[in-house]
């Protein structure tokens, strides 16, 4: 017999790693018994039912197709896994025309060892959303950070539409890769305001990369960002990984943790309420800012699906 959502959040809440792929089948089953048990199970693992924040540190990878995500994150990885930090990873990858599911394309290019009980890595389909995340991420994402020490979630890589990474990761890292045509296509998209951290990768091309790097970092002070611009090579022997590591954890470190993460679910539970019901379910609460206003009321250790069930219940 299957564990329910209560139990195994709760294996969960004890950092129970072998929890983690039956929460996710649950999290990403839309049947109504199992959409019941996924709330039982986001609830055990919210900051009201742990105390505090859950402690991963949730990491957005996006950029676009071919700048080097998953081989980059092969790296890090590997990194990760040398200081006996355990890693969830969520490859958000693009639908399958046909089936609908998942084409599997990033999991395949990251290197790991399929023994190795301290990493998980799951791929899911994007289907037809845009933002760069498949339905169940928000939700994953929320339910692994109360087990595992790092979350990443890395999404599709489609461009302007990777915003939505931005309201679900505690840090962002957007990746790029050398050429003179990155600097004008992101300031155009609007992506220069995502990172947290920006990536140029393959620094052992040399000038053009070295160039990128400096390229990048001149338009971001032009932009007042305080985003820090790193330069990595992931072929071995990797170059620049310690250096990003360290800027991760400065960020991280850096955070208001629970304002963000507060934040996060708040504007999570917005976007999902406004996917199901859509701008007519939105102009009944008075509008986005009215269904903002709404979330502030509840209890701040709320998780994201006790938030969307009130907002669903003014409805009613």
């Amino acid at each position: 017999m299957s564990e329910d959502g209560a139990a195994l959040g709760a294996r969960l809440r004890e950092r129970d790693l072998a929890a983690a792929p039956a929460a996710l089948n649950l999290l990403e089953s839309r049947a109504p018994g199992d959409v019941r048990e996924a709330a039982e199970l986001l609830a055990q693992v919210s900051p009201a039912s742990l105390g505090r924040e859950a402690p991963a540190h949730v990491i957005g990878v996006t950029g676009p197709p071919g700048a080097g995500k998953s081989t980059l994150l092969s790296a890090l990885l590997h990194a990760w896994r040398e200081q006996q930090r355990t890693v969830a990873l969520l490859a958000v990858d693009p639908s399958s025309r046909r089936s609908g599911g998942s084409l599997l394309g990033d999991r395949a290019r990251i290197e790991f060892d399929p023994a190795d009980r301290g990493v998980l890595i799951r791929s899911t389909a994007a289907g037809e959303r845009l933002g760069g995340l498949a339905r169940a991420t928000r939700s994953a994402a929320e339910a692994l950070a109360a087990a595992f020490d790092v979350v990443v979630i890395e999404t599709v890589g489609v461009g302007q539409a990777e915003t939505e990474i931005a309201e679900v990761a505690d840090t962002v890292v957007v990746v790029v890769q050398p050429g003179a045509g990155d600097v004008l296509q992101f300031l155009k998209a609007g992506i220069m305001e995502i990172p947290d951290v920006l990536v140029v990768t393959k620094a052992d091309l040399g000038e053009i990369a070295t160039r990128t790097r400096r390229d990048l970092a001149s338009a971001l002070r032009s932009l007042g960002a305080g985003t820090s611009v790193v330069s990595v090579s992931s072929l071995p022997p990797p170059e620049g990984i310690e250096e990003l590591l360290s800027q991760l954890r400065a960020h991280r470190e850096g955070l208001d943790l629970a304002e963000r993460r507060l934040r996060s679910r708040r504007e999570g539970a917005l976007t999902e309420f406004a996917t199901q019901y859509g701008e007519q379910g939105l102009r009944s609460l008075g509008g986005r800012e009215a269904t903002l206003a709404l979330l502030a009321q509840e209890p701040p250790g709320a998780d994201s699906a006790s938030l969307l069930a009130a907002l669903a219940d003014r409805l009613a």
